[in-house]
């Protein structure tokens, strides 16, 4: 079965940034849509960014702040995080896309904190 494991989280002041990363086991990497979410306390789980081989999507809040990458190589997905707001505080979860199928991570904390 697939597994996701991410990394890269931690406590970070306003303004400040971050890089996520997100390492996939098994072999259908390169045939999947793959993006991060996130969640906070009391808040619905919410899609923050996502990728193919030849397109991204953002959510408006994180448009001109954060930046989605993969590398096929080493089956990696990361979320570079620029410009944090304390907003921007949750778990951070990856998500591997494949026919009907989901795959998640166990998630990584990300605190915007002064």
């Amino acid at each position: 079965q697939v597994q996701l494991v991410e990394s890269g989280g931690g406590l970070v002041q306003p303004g400040g940034s971050l890089t996520l990363s997100c390492a996939a086991s098994g072999s259908i990497f390169r045939s999947t849509v793959m993006g991060w979410y996130r969640q906070a306390p009391g808040k619905e789980r919410e899609l923050v960014a996502s990728i193919t081989w030849g397109r991204t999507n953002y959510a408006d809040f994180v448009k001109g702040r954060f930046t989605i990458s993969r590398d096929n190589a080493k089956k990696t997905v990361y979320l570079q995080m620029n410009s944090l707001k304390p907003e921007d505080t949750a778990v951070y979860y990856c998500n591997l896309h494949f026919v009907t199928i989901d795959y998640w991570g166990q998630g990584t904390q990300v605190t915007v904190s002064s």
